[in-house]
């Protein structure tokens, strides 16, 4: 017999597997520790918030809740449609990630609770929790803005509102469906788009039949793409006799009895697959009429502000989190005798996507302040928040897939596999350029706005005179503006409303950013010094001091 030397299996199967020049796992870490989050906060009046956002930020990013968001999209939401005895339920089950995603989101005031605080900034304050708190996973951020976008809606109806506000503003959260007013805390999602219109709302067939209560309508027709159909109430598009119409349906009646709220299916999603989006369809469904028959694109168009806005900070948050993890993973990884941070053409990609996260968070609490403002009697920045809300949906979601897609390449073929998270957030960009309507949608919105009310072209143009002899490519990308708007044309909508937002990101940044960065910005994306990709800036742009600021840290 021959003699055989015994090696243990675990020794032979870790010979060659030994683990260096890896990045350790990101978590915990800080999503607040961002200075152009925290300079924007005290900037637009919620000051006052910082400490709570700080604590959010180290909730945001611990171990726990990072896991949170993982479970949640890894196991997806499932229809039930009938329970075991056969009777129609219509219900989706989540994974318990998922409702702690949303018990901290609703406890947090993530929800509808600004509405109920009259104190100033508390509007900028949810925003700026969104921003950080969306470090954990975006799907469960549909519901709780769509409760937050609601208020504004029902407030058409003093009698709906004196009912239902109480409960979307507060911190409860309560999933399971029970007759509304007996819970301490509702959510509210919305129902518009039909499968033959999309976006055109005016083509809606769903049909509302008056019944002989006043204000109470039945329903019946089938909705294309209705989010969080677990909510407690939505708001619904139909026709009435009157035209098109806002009417709110609860998923539960007042007597305890099921709404008929028939869910035929979940979509299949390229992203945000922790979320449930749904084509329910209505017949002899009770609804009651929110705002005058006729009216309901103007009735619901508020909450579609509010959701844009929620859109516009979303992308914000992907951005920043994906150069933070970019960031973190450069720095602890070494290639070609250097770590990655440490070389020239990599700290030029990860400087250039730290201008474009600080642009768009930069906006997206400049439009959260005039929103605060708006809702407070301002009307200058109701104009204001009218034309630059569409102008930053339109831009910074369109930015976002690019963006999230090149912190992607700064992890290489790490970041391509799903354990690192970053596929997740890839897939996830592109939502919030397509809801609360597309780029064409909202561009398009952009002239008519400029062509109905003067007073928005008016607003925009003192907003961006606030800088005014600053910066002279700045001044030049002003005048360039105004040159745009004196031809404007449905077919230049697009260019027209990317000037717009990249001028009025400049003026922002010129007005608040350090000198180096708004250099830099001003440089590349108004003076025409840049490439057509990511990592592109010119040598004379400060890099040091740009990172510097962007990354937690240090470099």
């Amino acid at each position: 017999m021959d003699c055989m030397v015994s090696h243990p299996a675990s020794a032979r199967s870790s010979a060659t597997h030994a683990v260096t020049n890896q990045a350790p796992p990101l978590a915990p870490y800080d999503a607040s520790d961002d200075p152009v989050l925290l300079e924007g906060l005290r900037r637009e009046g919620a000051g006052w918030a910082e400490e709570g956002l700080r604590r959010l930020g180290l909730r945001a990013g611990s171990a726990e809740a990072q896991e949170w968001a993982d479970l949640a999209n890894r196991h997806e939401p499932v229809l039930r449609t009938h329970d075991r005895y056969g009777n129609r339920v219509d219900e989706v089950d989540f994974h318990p990630s998922w409702h702690h995603l949303m018990r901290t989101a609703v406890a947090e005031g993530l929800a509808g609770a600004p509405w109920a605080e009259d104190r100033t900034g508390a509007h900028v304050a949810r925003t700026a929790g969104g921003l950080v708190w969306g470090h954990t996973d975006a799907g469960h951020g549909c519901p709780t803005s769509m409760t937050y976008a609601a208020i504004p809606a029902l407030r058409r109806e003093p009698e709906l509102a004196k009912v239902y506000e109480p409960l979307l503003t507060g911190r409860e959260y309560e999933p399971e469906l029970r007759v509304p007013t007996e819970k301490r805390g509702l959510l509210a999602g919305m129902g518009m788009t039909e499968k033959q219109g999309g976006s055109d709302v005016r083509t809606n067939t769903t049909t509302a039949t008056p019944t002989a209560e006043s204000g109470v309508y039945t329903l019946r027709g089938h909705k294309w793409f209705t989010s969080a159909p677990m909510c407690d109430v939505f708001l619904v598009l139909a026709q009435a006799p009157g035209g098109l119409s806002c009417f709110l349906v609860p998923r539960i009646l007042p007597d305890g009895s099921r709404n008929t709220f028939r869910i035929q299916r979940l979509k299949d999603k390229l992203g945000n697959r922790s979320n449930a989006s749904s084509e329910p369809e209505f017949d002899a469904t009770v609804a009651w009429l929110v705002g005058p028959e006729g009216q309901g694109v103007k009735t619901i168009i508020e909450m579609v502000n509010c959701t844009r806005l929620d859109c516009v900070m979303m992308s914000a948050t992907l951005m920043r989190k994906t150069l933070v993890e970019a960031g973190h993973h450069a720095r602890h990884r070494s290639a070609f005798g250097a770590r990655l941070i440490d070389q020239p053409l990599m700290r030029n990609v990860l400087a250039d996507l730290a201008l474009e996260s600080e642009a768009a968070t930069t906006l997206t609490l400049r439009l959260a302040g005039a929103a605060d403002r708006a809702v407070r009697g301002d009307a200058g920045e109701q104009a204001f928040r009218r034309i630059a809300t569409a102008v930053g949906k339109y831009w910074v979601t369109k930015r976002g897939p690019a963006f999230t897609a090149e912190a992607l390449e700064c992890l290489g073929g790490n970041g391509y596999v799903e354990d690192s998270g970053m596929p997740r957030h890839y897939r996830e960009a592109p939502l919030l350029s397509i809801w609360e309507g597309s780029g064409n949608v909202n561009a398009l919105d952009v002239l008519r706005a400029l062509r109905r009310d003067p007073d928005t072209a008016r607003a925009l143009f003192g907003e961006l005179a606030l800088a005014q002899g600053a910066d002279a490519r700045l001044d030049s990308a002003v005048a360039r503006l105004k040159d745009l708007l004196a031809t404007a044309s449905e077919a230049g909508a697009r260019r027209l409303v990317e000037h717009m937002a990249l001028t009025l990101q400049a003026s922002l940044l010129v007005r608040y950013a350090p000198p180096a960065v708004a250099d830099a910005f001003c440089a590349t994306r108004l003076g025409g010094d840049w490439g057509h990709a990511f990592g592109t800036l010119p040598d004379a742009a400060d890099v040091d001091a740009v990172l510097a600021r962007a990354l937690p840290g240090g470099n």
